[in-house]
């Protein structure tokens, strides 16, 4: 039963992009591709914790509390982004050959690539968001073009009700571009909020880790006492 019920709705799936012509098939495929990229932009900043806000806070205080090696052990050993970037600011500052400003440059750095990752992606569904309204605008108008042809054609013999099922086929794909067109919005919308919420973190982390004094260090590297 459900079997039939699945066939039956994926039937009537299709005879609808049959309707709609090129522009309902290319719009189909974007909502495919839109689903596809958002659960991959999920998965990807989820296994990059991007929403573990509080991932470098234990690396941090211990820093702060000059606990240098036990700083670079908790940031080392956490995956997330905030994590990410402690680890590269301490280590940078643990190392007597780079000086602060180096160590700034480096942070930085690798602040720039979490980033980049956490908003990879982000380009293609604001493309999506702004291609499927217009796929459908097209698909409309051509539609719209195909029926009144039909209407010249048979001149004095125009049947309304054939025109009117050729109009509102036609609209078909202006709404199948908005119900693209908006979820796809909706979720470019969430994922730069959480960017953006990233960024700061990262500055803040990034704040506190440089806001520490280094110790002077001696000829070998090591901290003085």
């Amino acid at each position: 039963m459900e079997g039939t019920t699945a066939e039956a709705g994926l039937g009537a799936l299709a005879a609808l992009i049959a309707r709609g012509g090129p522009a309902m098939a290319a719009i189909a495929a974007l909502s495919v591709l839109t689903l596809a990229l958002v659960i991959w932009k999920i998965w990807r900043l989820s296994a990059a914790g991007a929403w573990a806000r509080d991932a470098a806070e234990p690396a941090v205080a211990a820093w702060r509390a000059g606990r240098e090696a036990e700083a670079q052990r908790l940031a080392d050993a956490s995956g997330a982004a905030p994590a990410r970037l402690a680890a590269a600011a301490i280590g940078a500052l643990r190392d007597s050959a780079m000086t602060g400003e180096a160590a700034r440059e480096e942070a930085a750095r690798v602040g720039r690539a979490v980033l980049a990752e956490a908003r990879e992606g982000l380009r293609a569904l604001e493309l999506i968001a702004a291609v499927a309204p217009l796929l459908g605008l097209l698909g409309t108008v051509l539609g719209m073009i195909a029926a009144f042809q039909a209407l010249q054609e048979s001149g004095a013999q125009a049947d309304a009700a054939a025109l009117a099922g050729g109009v509102w086929e036609a609209l078909l794909t202006t709404a199948a571009g908005m119900t693209v067109a908006i979820p796809a919005a909706a979720a470019l919308s969430w994922f730069d909020s959480a960017a953006e919420g990233l960024r700061l973190t990262l500055e803040d982390v990034g704040a506190r880790i440089f806001a520490r004094p280094v110790p002077a260090r001696d000829s070998l590297g090591m901290a003085a006492q």
